[in-house]
């Protein structure tokens, strides 16, 4: 079938139209003017451009024109007001807009992309304006499936994405290390790292399971691994080691609030927040419905750098 894909020039968005081409279906992609670049030639599809942004309703419907579904992966982790890219706006608004232009194309599934731990009483703004999201789509009448990722490694197309981001931490320009690397709080927030592979399989899945219509899936890896000892496998399999300095939350908090306003400071208060609460769920109904095989946080580790074993 022919598939409506929002987010596709992201890191998830790459992922899901590998898959999707594994899987048999076209994928339209929707991009902004001046983005085309950031998708690739080579998946084992053809792939369509629609110009149009999901701020902009009027392009919305004629890019589903002819599709019999849309993926929505559009979302942001930092805030930049002074540009309009806000929670409010590319969360809330952006699925507004979709869901009100799949009606009107008469596009009746739709899969979305939320968050674990969204909800409406979430510690960050970004947990609650997911889940304001996720109540737009439930309220829609459309055929959803809605899919709730903790935090997502694996290959990712030239995008930085979770490993990349703690390998860098351990480098500088990747590839000098570094003997200290700063860890916030105890270390101790538990996190359940989902192979993008899984993720995008689900997303594909669905498409032709009518079992996924109406529901909600925690998408995780199959256990939970506290922060601190992520950090440790990655230096493990990259083999830096470098000690880890524990910073106290009382001192990072205020430091935080002062310095995100910098656009290249790594963290924000939100993501600060939730990292200490840490990020689990139960990711049993979403291997069972889409017959995944569940991918270990250290099977993943070794297929991700494989390539540094190769040269070490």
């Amino acid at each position: 079938m022919l598939v409506l894909v929002t987010g596709a020039t992201g890191y998830v968005g790459h992922g899901v139209l590998a898959a999707l081409g594994r899987a048999g279906h076209a994928a339209r992609c929707l991009v902004r003017r001046g983005s085309e670049g950031k998708l690739r030639t080579c998946y084992p599809q053809q792939i369509e451009l629609a110009c149009g942004d999901v701020l902009e309703p009027a392009t919305l419907k004629q890019a589903l024109a002819g599709c019999a579904a849309a993926i929505h992966l559009v979302g942001i982790i930092r805030e930049f007001p002074g540009r309009g890219v806000t929670f409010e706006r590319l969360h809330v608004e952006a699925t507004r807009n979709l869901v009100e232009a799949c009606k009107a194309a008469e596009v009746k599934r739709l899969l979305h992309m939320s968050a674990l731990g969204a909800r409406p009483g979430g510690a960050s703004e970004y947990q609650r304006t997911k889940h304001r999201a996720e109540e737009i789509v439930r309220a829609s009448g459309l055929d959803w499936t809605i899919f709730r990722p903790s935090v997502v490694y694996g290959y990712g197309d030239g995008h930085a994405n979770f490993l990349d981001q703690l390998h860098g931490l351990m480098t500088i320009g990747g590839v000098i290390p570094v003997p200290v690397v700063p860890v916030i709080g105890s270390g101790r927030s538990p996190l359940q790292p989902v192979h993008l592979s899984q993720l995008s399989a689900g997303f594909a899945r669905a498409l032709t399971v009518p079992e996924s219509v109406h529901q909600t899936y925690d998408v995780a890896g199959p256990e939970p691994i506290a922060y601190g000892e992520i950090l440790r496998a990655v230096g493990r399999h990259t083999r830096r080691y470098p000690w880890h300095l524990h910073v106290p939350l009382a001192l990072m908090k205020p430091l935080v609030r002062v310095l995100q306003r910098l656009p290249l400071f790594p963290l924000t208060s939100d993501q600060l927040v939730m990292l200490e609460e840490g990020n689990v769920g139960d990711p049993k109904p979403f291997m069972e419905a889409f017959k995944l095989t569940p991918i270990g946080f250290h099977e993943g580790l070794a297929t991700q750098f494989r390539s540094l074993y190769a040269t070490a």
